[in-house]
């Protein structure tokens, strides 16, 4: 066990109260994180206000660099966290720290809050997503790379190894592979545009600046110009991107799509122009590809997690086995992500600290390097339309909870069986259940179970606590 202690008018002149405090308010379930150059930009002033009137938030300004936010952050102690920034505060070393901060909140190594980052191409981009407030249901999904379109009411995934294979489902049908052009370039396109799925996911070779549809044969491209999204097929014809119905994006498979160094990114093109409300990305090359686990808890799971729970919960899953397989290695950071500038920074980090496993590595290169854009608190979760691999439950009554997981068909366990608290936990102890090896700090339980499961096995943990 590791247990740990660890309307407008109104809101305006209570936003600009705050600015000047620095913090808003008192203990708060959420904290908008700001700097003060962004508190005082017309137009971003009115994104911080959207998030503090629609969440009762509590306001914190930093001068200069975001982890200068940490003392107010401990103070406050929100379950959610929204970094508010224009595109020219961002970049790489803003998703590491925000990352590294994020865990910071409390004693244990372990994420303390749920977080994510609100920007956009114009002030405007990033007040769409800070109003967005109806809760998301993903029925249709779309991908450039395939996906289990079991998990979906409908949907259609193009291959990004096999040139001209699509392969579409309809309602209450099965999947069906057919041919396609070629080149996929305006059929992805036109699946954007008309079809508007709710989910969009992609993997191959991408940058900031592109995404290359095919990854083992010769296709069309993804690319941005003046926050417009836009395909561009090997003819060189190009298709503008307007797909503006409320989506999540998972590009959990491309390298450094998730870095914002500019406005002029395929990040703030997709959430301008391409409708996503959330978006888990990398924002440095991808070699080891834990991110895929957000996918594993987002759609596998059938709605359980929201996307932003999925990418907390996936983030608590590397720290866990970067402090139980390579306890030395979690204590380090990198501080040089810089491939392009150095091809072999990796491998001189590793030399310099006598790390020889590739798992160490990945672990540690992943833990600190995907960005979360979007509200943290927005609701999207995947239709449930069939039955998740297995069940988890968390129930309480009188300051004892239980934790039960239940399989509901034979399988092997991957991403291990969570549940988020609804507040933060103390005084935690172990009833029965310590033999499961549980995970549980003051925000969730994490049940790291291996091997084969069967029908109908379960698997319990039962814990004291107090909340606060």
């Amino acid at each position: 066990m590791r247990a740990h202690h660890g309307l407008w008018p109104r809101v305006a002149a209570a936003v600009a109260l705050a600015l000047l405090t620095g913090m808003s308010g008192h203990a708060a379930d959420y904290a908008v994180v700001v700097s003060a150059a962004t508190s005082h930009t017309p137009g971003w002033q009115q994104v911080v206000a959207a998030l503090v009137g629609k969440h009762s938030a509590a306001t914190v300004v930093y001068p200069h660099a975001v982890t200068e936010a940490l003392p107010q952050l401990r103070r406050i102690a929100p379950l959610y966290a929204c970094f508010v920034a224009r595109p020219e505060e961002l970049g790489c070393g803003f998703v590491v720290d925000v990352n590294r901060l994020t865990r910071a909140l409390n004693g244990d190594p372990y994420g303390d809050v749920i977080w994510g980052i609100v920007t956009g191409y114009e002030a405007s981009d990033a007040l769409r997503l800070a109003r967005q407030s109806a809760p998301l249901t993903v029925r249709r999904a779309a991908a450039g790379t395939p996906i289990d379109l079991g998990a979906f009411n409908e949907g259609a995934w193009y291959s990004e190894g096999e040139k001209g294979v699509v392969c579409e489902k309809q309602p209450g049908k099965e999947p069906q592979k057919r041919r396609c052009p070629d080149d996929s370039t305006q059929s992805l396109v036109n699946e954007l545009n008309a079809n508007r799925p709710d989910y969009f996911q992609t993997s191959g070779h991408a940058s900031q600046h592109d995404w290359q549809i095919g990854y083992s044969y010769h296709n069309g491209q993804f690319r941005c110009k003046a926050g417009q999204l836009f395909g561009l097929d090997t003819h060189g014809a190009r298709f503008d991107v307007n797909s503006p119905n409320p989506k999540v994006y998972a590009p959990l498979g491309n390298c450094l799509i998730g870095l914002i160094d500019g406005r002029d990114t395929m990040a703030l093109a997709w959430m301008r122009t391409g409708g996503v409300c959330q978006m888990a990305a990398y924002v440095v090359p991808t070699w080891y590809g834990t991110a895929w686990g957000i996918a594993d808890y987002f759609v596998g799971e059938q709605g359980s997690y929201t996307y932003a729970q999925s990418f907390f919960l996936n983030n608590q899953f590397v720290v866990r086995e970067l402090r139980t397989r390579f306890p030395d290695a979690a204590r380090l950071n990198i501080a040089d992500y810089d491939m392009e500038r150095n091809p072999r920074v990796l491998d001189e980090f590793a030399a310099a600290n006598h790390i020889t496993d590739r798992d160490a590595l990945g672990l540690l290169w992943d833990r600190d390097t995907v960005a979360f854009y979007g509200d943290p608190a927005w609701e999207a979760r995947v239709a449930k339309v069939r039955p998740a691999p297995w069940n988890c439950a968390l129930s309480v009554s009188n300051g004892r909870y239980t934790f039960r997981v239940t399989a509901n068909t034979d399988g092997t366990w991957g991403r291990p069986p969570a549940a988020i608290f609804p507040k933060r936990l103390r005084d935690i102890r172990i009833v029965s259940g310590a033999d499961l090896d549980p995970l549980i700090t003051e925000r969730f339980i994490l049940l790291p179970l291996k091997g084969r499961y069967t029908t109908g096995e379960t698997f319990t943990v039962e814990f004291t606590a107090r909340a606060h």
